[in-house]
């Protein structure tokens, strides 16, 4: 049988074409809510596929494994903004601070309004059982996001606008409440009747401790 390239075939329709480029997304988003509801020991592929409206075999051809489709899960429902705060923060010489606000702001939203908060509490749970994907999590993810808010406090503490702490430590504390944030509205929402944690309010108060405990005024003291 022949070979043929469906974007130059003119037997194939331009709906059948534009079907198949979106079917690697429809399988991510399938994959983003089977993950979320079972975890990733528990979902089964052919659960996925049916999710995504094709069969196993379809799937397999664009993903070979779980492994790699949640990889996939992972890269477009956080690499496109972590790529952006990277962007953000490597973008001028100004301020670190109201960088830090903007960055915290856009996690809390995505925390808030999207599937990507379950993934921090999926790599968690399943840490021990798939040691591979949480250190892919962390070489993608973590390292990356942990360099972007390192930068930021080394610019602030270099320019004079942040108090001198300890970077290591302080990038664990800007992350812990986000992380508990993910954690939380994806384990304990709506539990007993429980109302939702309001995440963008609940980063609005870390914001305001970290600029007092970060800020420095004229003469050299934290903001108080």
């Amino acid at each position: 049988m022949p070979d043929f390239d469906s974007a130059s075939d003119p037997a194939i329709k331009p709906h059948r074409r534009r079907r198949k480029d979106a079917r690697p997304q429809e399988i991510v988003a399938a994959a983003t809510d089977i993950f979320a509801e079972r975890g990733f020991a528990a979902a089964r592929l052919e659960e996925i596929a049916a999710r995504a409206g094709i069969g196993k075999g379809t799937l397999y051809l664009y993903f070979p494994s779980k492994e790699d489709l949640f990889k996939a899960v992972v890269r477009t429902a956080i690499l496109p903004n972590l790529e952006q705060a990277e962007a953000l923060a490597a973008a001028g010489e100004g301020p670190a601070f109201p960088v830090l606000e903007r960055l915290l702001r856009m996690v809390a939203q995505l925390i808030a309004t999207t599937r990507a908060a379950t993934i921090p509490r999926l790599v968690i749970a399943e840490a021990g059982n798939f040691p591979e994907l949480a250190a892919f999590y962390h070489r993608e993810v973590i390292r990356r996001g942990f360099g972007v808010l390192a930068g930021l406090l080394r610019r602030g503490i270099g320019q004079g606008e942040f108090r001198p702490v300890e970077i290591d430590h302080g990038v664990r504390l800007i992350v812990a409440p986000l992380l508990m944030s993910a954690v939380w509205r994806g384990t304990f929402d709506g539990l007993d009747g429980a109302a939702p944690l309001d995440v963008p309010a609940l980063v609005e108060t870390h914001i305001d401790h970290l600029r007092r405990v970060l800020l420095q005024d004229d003469a050299g003291e934290g903001v108080p």
